[in-house]
């Protein structure tokens, strides 16, 4: 792929290439629109496909109103949100999408290991360090580039204290207070994120 793109190819951010995805980022639609002409000759010249259905654009801090894009007369269609190597990224900048996906993999990464989290005859010591490399490392994952509000913060506060306390709802309570005792964890806000 990097011979393919050689002569259309730019520095990151202007284009970014993970296997056949590609992000084309400009300062407008006309050097987006010529940007994806010069990437579609380039690879279809050597047999290679543009999928126009999968093609999309986005605008961020959209100043020029309305307006389409187009791909050989064809128009792409428009996005608010898109996923780019397992990350949502929203055209208001913000990042509500991402923290909510991010909370949902914790829960799943809790129900594969509640068997051992909620087991009496396992240590807490053992259990602490299950949690951090399985449900909380699931959760955290990819939030390191991420720019948290507190409001986001403390959604990842709520849900990692609802596991910690055995609760799947806040009408289902545990017979144990504490899953986990804290003293076995380090704080959600020690992560860099």
């Amino acid at each position: 792929m990097d011979q393919l793109s050689e002569e259309v190819r730019q520095e990151s951010p202007w284009t970014m290439m993970f296997a056949d995805d590609i992000v084309i980022c400009s300062e407008s639609r006309e050097q987006v629109e010529e940007n994806l002409e010069r990437w579609r000759f380039a690879l279809e010249r050597r047999g290679m496909k543009v999928s126009r259905s999968k093609t999309e654009y986005m605008c961020v801090n959209e100043r020029e109103g309305s307006g389409t894009v187009r791909l050989q007369g064809e128009e792409v269609k428009k996005v608010q949100e898109f996923k780019y190597l397992g990350s949502t990224v929203q055209s208001n900048g913000e990042c509500g999408k991402e923290v909510k996906k991010r909370v949902q993999a914790d829960w799943n990464g809790w129900r594969k290991v509640s068997g051992v989290l909620c087991d009496r005859k396992i240590s807490a010591r053992i259990k602490g360090k299950v949690y951090r490399t399985v449900v909380r490392a699931a959760m955290l994952y990819g939030l390191e580039t991420v720019s948290l509000r507190k409001r986001q913060e403390s959604e990842l506060e709520v849900a990692e204290l609802k596991m910690l306390r055995g609760r799947h709802s806040e009408s289902s309570l545990s017979p144990y207070p504490y899953l986990l005792h804290p003293q076995h964890l380090h704080p959600l806000a020690s992560y860099p994120h």
